[in-house]
This record gives C-alpha cells, structure tokens and sequence, in this order.
C-alpha cells in the first residue's frame, strides 16, 4: 500500500470509530432513566429522518438524474425509496416473532429488534460515507481529513441511536456498544473493500440506487419503530424534543460537511 493510501484507510477508521464513542455513552445511563430512553429514541427519530430527507435523499437523486435525466432519474429515485420501504416492512413482519424466540435473554425483543435494524440501516448508509472519504482523502489528503472530521460528529449520534434500544432491551452495556461499534466499522470496512476488490463495480447508478434505498429504510424505522417507542417511554414531551435536536444535530453536522 502506499502512504496515501495508509492515510486514508486511518482517516476512514477514525470517521467509523465515532458510532463506538456514540455507543460509549450507555455508560453513564442508569437501564430504569426512562426519560432518557425516550429522549434517546426520539433524537434517533430526528436523527434518521433528517439525514435520510435532507442528505441521502437528494444526493441519490443527483446521482441518478445525472446519469439518466431528470424525470427518469428522480423516478429511479422514487422507486428505490420505496422499494427500501417495503423491505425494510416485510423483514420487520418475518422478524417479529423469529427475532423474539431468538433473544429470549433480553427483557424486551422489541427494543432489541428496534436496535439491530437500526444498526443494519446504518451501517448500510454508512458504507458509502467510508468510500467517500477514502477516495477524497487519495484525490486531496486535506479535504479527506475533513471531510473525516465532520463524518466523526455526523457518526455520535448514530452510535447513540443504535447503542440506546439494545441497551434498555439486554441491560448489557458491553452488547450495546459493539452494536454501535459495528454499524460504524463499516466505514473502513467499505474504504478497504473498495481498494481490494469494489473499485471496478462502485459506480454513480449503484450507489445512487443504494442510498435511494437506505433512505427509505430509515425513514420506515424511524415511523413504524423509534418514534412510537419513545412515546410509550414518554413523560411530557420528552420524545419530541428528542427528535427535534436529534435534527438539530445533524444539520450542524451536514452543514459541516458542507452539504
């Protein structure tokens, strides 16, 4: 590998590694703060929801306009959202009751379940954000390394997002955090990937048509699973001001990001 290379793979990891510090944070919660868990809930609502309408969603859609026009491409588009939508529902129905025999051990399958999807969108989402900071990083180390930075803040609250449900769900700190952990280690998993074998295949359409897709995803999670939980943790409004600054969050981060 040369140096340029090396360095980049290292600004990867470091971007990934923030889900990890996101997760950390289950330390310092108590399992019986419900508050918190329907804060936490309702930011990864926020969260979820405003990077895949504000960022995901647009940028798939100058992916594939770019490469088939406006009205096809925003239909391609449109089609990929929904078509996440619909997969993400029906794993949810095939899950429901297979995801709760498996986690007998756990006090409550459906926060378990909430977590593990949301680490899966995630994750998937994120597998891009690797690439894209690897290849800036070889075409200019100095916009790599910020681009870096700000996918590091942009990843926290996702750590979080992905940590907080799995944690109220096992009481297992140690689990939670190597959840988070994964859904983030997929940046330089992709970056490494991407180098050894993707490098031919990655091209605008696909990873216009997987971000489309992960859009969707979210978004279903964030409805059908985040946001009724938290309010059923509720007390006052907790959960909505949750998801207001989970927003919040991420349109700082995007604006950092420059996007």
């Amino acid at each position: 590998m040369t140096n340029d290379v090396v360095l980049a793979l290292i600004l990867t990891l470091f971007a990934g590694l923030a889900a990890g510090i996101g997760g950390l944070l289950v330390l310092f919660t108590k399992i019986t703060n419900k508050k918190f868990l329907s804060f936490s809930l309702g930011l990864s609502a926020g969260v979820m929801i405003f990077v895949s309408l504000a960022d995901i969603f647009p940028e798939a859609r100058e992916s594939l306009t770019g490469v088939f026009g406006d009205k096809f491409g925003y239909m391609a588009v449109i089609i990929g959202y929904f078509s996440g939508i619909i997969f993400i529902g029906l794993l949810d129905k095939i899950s429901e009751q297979k995801l709760t025999v498996k986690t007998k051990d756990t006090k409550d399958p459906e926060l378990m379940r909430i977590g593990i999807f949301t680490a899966i969108a995630l994750a998937i989402h994120n597998f891009p954000d690797g690439v894209a900071t690897f290849m800036s990083t070889l075409q200019e180390p100095s916009i790599g390394f910020a681009i870096a930075v700000a996918v590091f803040i942009h990843n926290i609250p996702e750590g979080i997002a992905v940590a907080i449900p799995i944690y109220y769900a096992t009481d297992n700190k140690y689990r939670s955090f190597l959840w988070a952990l994964f859904s983030g280690l997929v940046e330089p998993v992709g970056a490494l990937l991407t180098y050894l074998v993707l490098m031919r295949f990655l091209n605008t359409t696909v990873l216009g048509v997987v971000l489309a897709v992960v859009a969707g995803m979210m978004v279903f999670i964030s409805i059908s699973e985040l946001l009724p939980t938290a309010k059923k943790y509720d007390e006052g409004d907790i959960s909505i001001y949750g998801f207001v600054f989970g927003m919040l969050i991420m349109a700082i981060s995007l604006l950092l990001l420059g996007e």
